[in-house]
């Protein structure tokens, strides 16, 4: 079958799991919107579910499956095992991220995790690997009698120590995620008041997209430990910073080295690099609705508070879209590109899977990349009197909403089924919001007219 798993990889996972002491397994995947969805089994069935997987109604999953057509099946990746840190009282419990199939033993492709898994085949066809770090900012809120209060946990600001009220959450947050083989780098306060942001290694797309999700579920379940609630909403509170997912990107060769650095190019960056930097911001109106993907997200997404707005790119500067990091020849490694405008609502994979097939799509047409913005785009009163800007992000969610619609870019990247169940699910979202009355309104012209 398709699907079929290696017999060694099924032999160690499963040695594992005993020596571990495992009693029940968390089978999980994400719906279309990024959301962790999953189901719980006993561990004697974890071999069936490695050699034949585990069937389960898609039909109550948003965009998955007609109610026809509901019968699917997950199958555990192996590469995927780690330990629940915070389920034990009545057993151990391991997780695992699965891939969805149909009964026929085909990809599910409404699946978020396969249409990344088929961006990357597609580089890989021509010669490269795509590696990601993607830096989710959050906030944690205080919760009063089981009820969120959107109110800052803390009076800290960036980097602060003294005022920082939550160094213990972080770390317990850290080694929870250690404990699904999140390797984390840094931890820090972040500019707004009760933000925060932990880093976790640079690594394989698939592999950060895999962590991206889990670190998400991981940091709410531990904030729940501490009264404390982890939002990853884009801009939860009014005159202050938004909450971002800045997500470094470079190609690698099979031979491990990192095309995007060229020894004897300008500031080290080579031309495959500037390449793929000009496919992204040819495309990025059209797939601003998928790393941008909520109503509340383009109220970030506005000049003054550090979110990118216009499109062009800067060495080290922060206001440009696409932000290139000094570039050490000592670590040619570690040469990226930053693009700044994702947020961490957005699902992972599908975020990576559109953002790789326009830097692709930049290097086969050989895009030429326009002129590096030195200014900051902060200050820009107009675009029409640079070179260096391309043009501006959408400003909501319904002009996002267009632009997608229009770009052939992402519906070959998710295939007609994903893009359409994709681009339903956004409407819905943008025809709610148009219909409710905020309190904004009420406060303004409930005592005037």
């Amino acid at each position: 079958m398709p699907y079929q798993l290696d017999p060694a990889d099924i032999e160690a996972v499963l040695a594992r799991v005993e020596r571990d002491q495992i009693k029940f397994v968390n089978l999980q995947f994400t719906d279309i919107a990024g959301h962790v969805k999953t189901v719980t089994e006993p561990v004697v069935q974890l071999a069936d579910s490695l050699n034949f997987g585990t069937w389960f109604d898609g039909s109550s999953i948003q965009g998955f499956a007609r109610i026809h057509e509901s019968d699917m099946f997950l199958v555990p990746d192996p590469a995927t095992y780690a330990l629940v840190p915070w389920e034990h009282e009545n057993g151990q419990v391991a997780r695992f991220i699965c891939d969805t199939y149909t009964p026929d033993g085909e990809p599910m492709r409404m699946s978020p995790r396969w249409a990344l898994k088929r961006a990357l085949e597609h580089a890989r066809e021509m010669g490269f690997e795509f590696f990601t770090g993607p830096e989710l900012e959050f906030f944690l809120f205080k919760m009063e009698n089981g009820r969120i209060h959107p109110s800052p946990h803390d009076e800290g600001g960036y980097f602060d120590y003294s005022t920082d009220a939550a160094t213990d959450v972080r770390n317990a947050m850290i080694n929870a995620l250690e404990s699904f083989d999140i390797v984390v780098e840094t931890s820090h306060h972040e500019v707004a008041l009760g933000q925060h942001e932990i880093d976790f290694q640079y690594g394989a797309a698939l592999q950060t997209a895999d962590n991206a999700t889990t670190f998400k579920y991981a940091l709410k379940a531990v904030a729940a430990q501490h009264d404390l609630y982890a939002t990853f909403m884009p801009k939860p509170l009014s005159g202050h910073n938004g909450s971002g997912m800045h997500t470094h990107q470079s190609l690698f060769t099979p031979d491990g080295e990192n095309a995007f650095y060229d020894a004897n190019a300008e500031v080290g960056l080579s031309k495959l690099a500037r390449q793929f930097m000009a496919g992204q911001l040819a495309h990025v109106q059209g797939f601003c609705s998928v790393i941008a993907p909520l109503v509340n997200s383009y109220k970030r997404l506005v000049p003054g508070f550090e979110a990118p707005v216009y499109i062009g790119w800067g060495r080290t500067n922060r206001s440009a879209l696409i932000r290139i990091p000094r570039i050490n020849p000592q670590r040619p490694k570690a040469t990226r590109v930053e693009l700044r405008c994702p947020d961490p609502s957005c699902d992972p994979y599908l975020a990576f899977a559109v953002m790789l097939e326009a830097g692709l799509d930049g290097i086969r047409r050989d895009l030429d990349l326009p002129p590096e913005a030195v200014e900051s785009f902060y200050d820009m009163s107009s675009v029409d009197d640079s070179d260096s800007i391309l043009g501006v992000l959408p400003h909501s969610l319904g002009g996002a909403i267009k632009e997608t619609e229009k770009s052939d870019l992402v519906r070959e990247t998710f295939g007609d089924e994903l893009f359409n169940a994709f681009l339903e699910g956004r409407r819905q979202e943008w025809d709610e919001y148009l219909t409710s009355v905020s309190q904004w309104e009420l406060d303004r012209y409930l005592s005037i007219y």
